[in-house]
């Protein structure tokens, strides 16, 4: 179940709990025209254009294909980026959306993310069951009282989550490996027939210290660059 919700409605949830927001062609017409016009070059549906409203330097692509992929770009890295650079980055971006990269870091993503999500649960629960069990041993007098199975239950599945979310975090970064943001360089160098361009942007792109807030362990590596790291 987890896995279709993942393939159909992943991306939709990834853009949303990412904070972005669709854009329409007149509120950023060069932003539109640079990505359809690297699309038609790629050979792809001109995928959905999403802006995140945070000051940090990055942009991600997601979806299941080519025919339901979307690219979302920070405010901060479209303001700082020429058109040549802006090229680029999108160039990147489609890359990996022809590639069907984007399907594999979407499922790891939801997947991710729903184990987060449940091993958070487990430990709330845990908690009130903890509080609420407190309490009537408290109103109900000095009797003996055993453990509760079910608090015992819930907490060995709160452990072994918690255990497995950091674990799977890791192995999705080994396996969205440098060879294929490699690939994706190499693309969009294809796309743009501009180098300069990308290197141009990754150099500034790679000077930004400052962590995307609305990423998290489950969607870092969908961007292009590393947006968890620390403000120096």
């Amino acid at each position: 179940i987890a896995s279709t919700w993942s393939y159909f409605g992943g991306s939709n949830a990834i853009l949303k709990i990412s904070g972005a927001v669709e854009i329409p062609r007149e509120m950023d017409p060069q932003l539109h025209n640079v990505v359809e016009e690297l699309a038609i070059a790629a050979g792809i549906p001109k995928p959905r254009v999403f802006v995140i409203n945070d000051t940090a330097l990055n942009a991600f692509a997601t979806g299941r294909d080519p025919q339901h992929a979307a690219v979302a770009i920070t405010v901060g890295l479209r303001q700082q980026l020429s058109r040549d650079e802006l090229a680029g980055v999108m160039a990147h971006e489609l890359s990996h959306i022809r590639h069907f990269d984007i399907r594999f870091a979407m499922l790891m993503a939801t997947m991710v993310g729903l184990i987060v999500f449940a091993c958070d649960a487990f430990w709330r629960v845990l908690r009130i069951g903890m509080f609420t069990g407190a309490g009537r041993r408290s109103s109900g007098g000095g009797g003996k009282q055993g453990g509760n199975p079910a608090l015992i239950v819930i907490l060995v599945i709160a452990v072994v989550l918690a255990i497995i979310a950091p674990i799977l975090a890791m192995m999705i970064r080994f396996a969205m490996s440098r060879q294929r943001e490699y690939l994706a360089d190499a693309g969009a160098v294809e796309l743009t027939r501009y180098p300069q361009g990308l290197i141009s942007a990754l150099e500034k792109l790679g000077a930004c210290h400052e962590p995307l807030e609305v990423a998290n362990r489950a969607t870092a590596h969908l961007y292009i660059v590393n947006p968890l790291k620390s403000a120096m």
